[in-house]
């Protein structure tokens, strides 16, 4: 028997655990996509939606927080409230890192790296009042929205139309919309009766 001839293999119901091997693709890089987009196009709207993924992480991230620690008056809507939101960004990170994949570039996954990317501040371990966790949360969602309206140019003046849609109709819009339902909480108006005078 020669080196060349295969060996064979004895199936067994034995799991293969601890298995290791080199990445088969760099973070940061692009592979070939028939996409009919310039490598550099796709290089660059896979960098950008890296970030808009790791500030998209972590807003999901602090609207779970939130719905988990939240308390008071509002406790019961803002629950509901704060958990609705989770699920919809959660719907974006997913959006987001599938058309880096399809752009042939490398998703970030784990926290971590999350954790060094991010703009959005880290919040404190602890329970915070709802008027600050709503401010938390409206200062990070006006950090995606700067941050997507860019990437957006930038993806528009590339010509990649899948990138600059995907930020336009469904990060943007979702955010904003987010926006208005979360700052609409913080509003100080009167409950029971009308603030001043009557005019005929």
């Amino acid at each position: 028997m020669n080196k060349f001839t295969a060996t064979k293999v004895v199936p067994s119901a034995a799991p293969l655990t601890g298995q290791r091997a080199h990445e088969i693709q760099a973070f940061g890089s692009v592979v070939p996509m028939p996409i009919a987009l310039a490598e550099a196009t796709r290089r660059g709207s896979a960098a950008n939606l890296n970030q808009m993924l790791a500030e998209t992480m972590t807003l999901r991230d602090l609207y779970k927080k939130h719905h988990w620690q939240v308390s008071g008056p509002t406790f019961y809507q803002l629950h509901l409230l704060f958990d609705k939101h989770f699920n919809e960004q959660n719907e974006l990170v997913d959006l987001i890192a599938e058309r880096i994949m399809m752009l042939g570039g490398v998703s970030i996954a784990m926290s971590a790296d999350v954790a060094e990317m991010t703009l959005v501040p880290r919040p404190p371990k602890g329970r915070e009042e709802v008027p600050v966790q709503i401010s938390r949360l409206l200062h990070a969602h006006e950090i995606v929205l700067k941050e997507a309206r860019t990437m957006a140019r930038q993806a528009a003046q590339d010509s990649d139309d899948g990138t600059n849609d995907l930020l336009v109709s469904s990060v943007i819009r979702t955010n904003e919309m987010q926006v208005w339902f979360v700052a609409e909480h913080v509003v100080d108006g009167p409950l029971v009766h009308a603030d001043g005078q009557a005019t005929e």
